[in-house]
C-alpha cells in the first residue's frame, strides 16, 4: 500500500545508497524495482512490487486482522505513524512490529537494489507511511543484497526461475524429499503463478520463497526455464516448438550435470 509523496523527484537526479547516506540525506531512493527510504542517511523502510509488504507479513500470518490495519492506516498514515500506531493500541509489541519491519525491509531492498534493478532518482524529504521503526545503515543494507544474490547462485545459478511462472516436474529417483514448507509452494505452482505471488499467497518474504524454488529447481521438482545461452558452435539445437504467442517454454538445462557437480562438493566438505 502507498500513499502519496510529499516532494516530487528532481529530474535527472540518481545519486547511490552509500552517497545518499554519506550526506545523510532524508527521501525516497527510487529503483526499477522498488524504493528505498531514508531518513538521516539511514535506511527506514523498502517496498517493491516483488516482495510482499509489511501488512501482508502482518496480515497472513495472523497476527493483524485485515480490519486493524485499515484502521491504522486510515487514521495515522498520511501522518506516518502506523507503526507507532500498533504499538501503542496493544495490537502489536515494539519486538514483533521490528522483526517484521526489518524482515520486509531486508526482503524489498533486495529487489530493489539487486541485479537487474538500478536508481532513476530521489525524492528529497518523502517519508514513508509506516513511520520510524527502526533504522539500518545503508553499507548493511547493501552487504545484505550482494550476501543474497550470492547464497541463490549457490543454490541454483539460474535466476529465471525467481521470475517465470512456477512449473512443476517430476524428478527422478534420487531428488530428495520435500520440507513442509516446499510442500506448501509446490503446491501453489501451477505453471501460471510466479514466485512473487506465491510468496504474497503464502504470507512469507519473497527472498524466503526464492530459495524454496531454487532447491526445488536444483532437486528436479520445479522446471528450469529454457537458458538464454548461445548454442555452442556448429551444433545447432532443435528448433523450438510453436507454442502460441505469450507462452512460456520450459526446459532443464544441465541438471544432470549439476547435480553431479554439487552432490561431489558436499561430499568434498
Amino acid at each position: 500500500m502507498s500513499l502519496p509523496h510529499r516532494t516530487a523527484a528532481r529530474a535527472g537526479h540518481a545519486p547511490s545508497l552509500t552517497g545518499l547516506a554519506a550526506e545523510r540525506a532524508s527521501g525516497a531512493l527510487l529503483c526499477d524495482a522498488g524504493t528505498v527510504y531514508l531518513r538521516d542517511g539511514q535506511v527506514v523502510h523498502a517496498e517493491s512490487p516483488a516482495a510482499p509488504g509489511i501488512e501482508v507479513l502482518l496480515t497472513a500470518g495472523g497476527r493483524l486482522t485485515a480490519d486493524s490495519w485499515r484502521e491504522a492506516v486510515d487514521r495515522t498514515g498520511r501522518a506516518g505513524g502506523v507503526g507507532r500506531f500498533l504499538v501503542d493500541s496493544g495490537r502489536l509489541s515494539d519486538a514483533e512490529l521490528e522483526i517484521c519491519h526489518l524482515g520486509a525491509l531486508f526482503d524489498a531492498a533486495y529487489f530493489a537494489l539487486g541485479h537487474g534493478s538500478g536508481p532513476r532518482g530521489f525524492r528529497r524529504g518523502a517519508a514513508h507511511w509506516l513511520g520510524p521503526v527502526r533504522p539500518v545503515g545503508a553499507v548493511a543494507v547493501e552487504r545484505e543484497t550482494r550476501r543474497r544474490g550470492k547464497l541463490l547462485a549457490a543454490l541454483w545459478p539460474y535466476p529465471q526461475v525467481d521470475t517465470e511462472p512456477v512449473v512443476l516436474r517430476r524428478p527422478d529417483g534420487r531428488a530428495p524429499a520435500v520440507t513442509p514448507r516446499q510442500r506448501a509452494v509446490l503446491a501453489l505452482a501451477d505453471g501460471v503463478r510466479t514466485p512473487a505471488r506465491i510468496a504474497r499467497e503464502l504470507g512469507r518474504p519473497a527472498f524466503h520463497t526464492l530459495i524454496d524454488i531454487r532447491r526445488l529447481a536444483a532437486a528436479g521438482h520445479v522446471a528450469t526455464p529454457r537458458s538464454t545461452r548461445p548454442e555452442r558452435p556448429g551444433r545447432p539445437g532443435p528448433p523450438a516448438p510453436d507454442r502460441g504467442p505469450g507462452a512460456a517454454v520450459f526446459t532443464d538445462p544441465d541438471i544432470d550435470l549439476l547435480r553431479r557437480l554439487r552432490d561431489a562438493l558436499e561430499a568434498a566438505l
